[in-house]
């Protein structure tokens, strides 16, 4: 234990998150190994071992035997339910992203989101609403809320020319993901704010990520039935991807009554 009252292994896996975080290690890039970490830090092997292995198992790096440990590469890591950035799929589709900020505030969280958050009593947490729209039509409802301590600089941030999503992933790489879809009729707010009538149902994307190790962000992410579709194609690392199928196939594919 040190002064500081943190343990040698808490140090140095601080010192390679660090690294990580400012850009001075990218994806890919090699992290020093145990016999570099031993002879550099003054530390012993079971320390170092301990540092890479926890780093390991908290998704920051890879191990490979024989060869090294190398920063992990969430993009080749993905799933069928990665955390994607909504403007970026409308602009690959070739069509126009626009957003507006209906709500950008400090409040205290509800039992709900203290849950969700993991958060204690009287904390405050920040709040954002904002419509997503694909050439001027809505397209996603985003309710977020995020722990105050993890993103001071939320409420400076303007959410019409960067997603928070991908504000978000930019301040420190994300650990864990959780999704829950449900197939919901909104209620009059969330209606209101999507331009849709009160007999279309709505696609629900119930979103919490982590990060250093806790729950930062949860968000209610409602999509209007007749104006998306959850599409994903997963390939493990490292494997090229086959061609998807069309939304043409799909169509000729329904069931026939």
């Amino acid at each position: 234990m040190t002064a500081q009252g943190k343990p040698r292994y808490q140090q140095l896996k601080e010192m390679i998150i660090g690294r990580i975080m400012s850009g001075e290690l990218q994806p890919r890039d090699r992290v020093p190994s145990e016999n570099e970490l031993v002879n550099a830090m003054n530390v012993s092997r079971m320390t170092a071992n301990r540092a890479l292995r926890e780093l390991t198992d908290e998704g920051y790096v890879d191990r490979v035997a024989g060869i090294g440990t190398f920063v992990t590469d969430l993009k080749a890591a993905s799933h069928v339910l990665e955390v994607r950035n909504i403007a970026d799929e409308i602009e690959r589709r070739g069509h126009t992203y626009s957003a507006i900020v209906h709500k950008q505030e400090r409040q205290h969280a509800s039992a709900e989101i203290r849950e969700a958050l993991q958060a204690v009593a009287g904390s405050d947490v920040f709040h954002v609403l904002v419509v997503h729209q694909e050439n001027g039509v809505p397209i996603q409802l985003e309710d977020r809320y995020v722990v105050e301590d993890f993103a001071p600089d939320c409420l400076q941030q303007d959410f019409t020319k960067i997603t928070p999503s991908a504000w978000l992933s930019g301040i420190s790489p994300l650990q864990e993901a959780e999704h829950i879809v449900r197939a919901t009729m909104p209620g009059k707010a969330v209606r209101e704010r999507l331009g849709i009538d009160e007999q279309e149902p709505c696609l629900l994307v119930l979103r919490r990520t982590w990060a250093h190790g806790r729950p930062v962000s949860f968000a209610r992410l409602h999509h209007p039935g007749s104006r998306f579709e959850l599409t994903g194609h997963y390939a493990p690392p490292g494997t090229k991807k086959s061609n998807p199928i069309t939304a043409d196939v799909i169509e000729l594919g329904k069931l026939q009554q």
